[in-house]
């Protein structure tokens, strides 16, 4: 279903089946109560038998929009061209999941399926009708698709500029913490993190190849609980798999049959590209993605980099004040059911900044931007081992420039540097 809702399939299809069927029903009401054509100005049609009329607007309106959506179309695989050879193919999904051009595609394919449905009402034999109303609606839907094409190509301007592409990107993977870490870190009751629970009986393998995009703890846990098992899942939303290897270990291997595995697997949605329905890492990387292309000799274009680490920082921030998840679920109260491995922030912090630090090592104004977002960063974390770890990152970009840039704009890191290490006690 996340699939499904992001692509250009079923939103587009079906606002075409809803208008489409909206120009059948609304030509047949018509046919059948006269009436509702009453209220249609004599201007627009002084005479109610003659279908050609009908026709020529209906047929002309469908050839027309039919003549735009493969305008539309040709917009739309340019801009993803060039958002995939210019920026990364990973921000493809992010085009593709853009709710306006589903809308712009829906609306024509839509404008065109109810001239079509219409059409037939239109018609001399046995005797003169044309569906006045019918044909109303169809040219204020074509006046609909005039301004809405209007509004797609000022959209399509505006969504292949880096800093909008990043923007969203930041935005989505914001709506997928609000989601999947939902309550602030300060107003969540603490509680006793237990160990490991130690070793398993049995293995159950994978059945296909595939990163893990979506994991369904809930049903794990019921699916652990009724059994009467334990289930540690080995690998973590947006890791790769392949068909064979070990995906869940289970305690009481004697109580795994067959049909119980299946179950446990239809758990996991593995695919072959990584997603944002649980997976944070991947929204940083598609970030990190930009970045790099951005500083790389061949490209040389450092705002669009400083861009990225402001938006990291951004992601960062929100991330270190949300609880985290926690790896055990309980079923019943303090009995580990499911174990279920996600990301730490240290590797969260890794993915957005390490290959960044390491290949900014030339460049000043962007190893300049990584110590003021280590900054921010440091300024809004409440625990002191954050800010400890946010200034060893620090004192890393400045390592790694030093003797790679001048003196003097060394020292402008280290000044900085300076800055940074202040925030470790503040006040003191």
């Amino acid at each position: 279903m996340y699939a499904l809702r992001g692509g250009f399939l079923v939103r587009p299809f079906l606002i075409a089946l809803v208008l489409g069927l909206s120009g059948a029903v609304l030509s047949a009401s018509e046919e059948s109560t006269p009436a509702i054509s009453a209220w249609i100005p004599t201007i627009l049609f002084p005479s109610h038998q003659d279908p050609q009329v009908a026709q020529v607007i209906l047929g002309g309106i469908a050839t027309s929009t039919m003549t735009v959506v493969s305008i539309v179309f040709a917009i739309l695989l340019m801009t993803l061209t060039l958002a995939s050879t210019q920026f990364s193919p990973r921000i493809l999904i992010s085009f593709v999941r853009d709710r306006t051009t589903q809308w712009t595609l829906g609306i024509f394919l839509g404008t065109f399926s109810y001239c079509m449905a219409a059409l037939p009402a239109a018609r001399s034999l046995p005797r003169p009708f044309l569906p006045a109303a019918t044909v109303t609606g169809a040219m204020l839907l074509a006046v609909v698709c005039v301004g809405w094409l209007i509004f797609f190509i000022n959209h399509i301007s505006q969504a292949i500029s880096v800093n909008h592409i990043v923007d969203r990107i930041a935005r989505e993977t914001e709506l997928v913490m609000d989601e999947f870490v939902p309550h602030p870190r300060e107003y969540v009751q603490r509680v006793t993190t237990v160990s490991d629970p130690g070793e398993t009986d049995s293995s159950i393998l994978s059945r296909s190849s595939g990163y893990i995009r979506f994991v369904d703890a809930e049903r794990i846990l019921r699916l652990a609980k009724a059994h009467h098992i334990r289930v540690r899942i080995e690998r973590r939303v947006g890791h790769f798999v392949p068909e064979g290897v070990p995906l869940m270990a289970v305690s009481r291997g004697e109580r795994v049959t067959e049909n119980l595995a299946l179950e446990l697997l239809a758990a996991f949605d593995i695919g072959p590209t990584r997603t944002l329905q649980q997976d944070v890492e991947f929204g940083v990387i598609q970030i990190v993605d930009i970045a790099l292309r951005a500083i790389s000799p061949a490209v040389n274009d450092p705002s669009t980099a400083i861009s990225c680490v402001d938006q990291l920082s951004r992601i960062l921030i929100r991330w270190i004040h949300r609880a985290p998840p926690s790896p055990y679920l309980y079923a019943p109260p303090h009995v580990v059911r499911v174990v279920v491995p996600w990301i730490p922030l240290e590797e969260l912090f890794d993915t957005a900044f390490e290959q960044i630090r390491h290949y900014a090592e030339t460049d000043i104004a962007v190893s300049l931007r990584l110590l003021r977002a280590f900054d921010d960063i440091a300024r809004t974390a409440a625990e002191v081992d954050l800010r400890i770890a946010l200034v060893e990152r620090g004192r890393r970009v400045v390592a790694g420039c030093t003797g790679r840039l001048p003196e003097d704009e060394v020292q402008k890191l280290r000044r900085r540097l300076v800055v940074l290490e202040s925030r470790i006690h503040p006040g003191a």
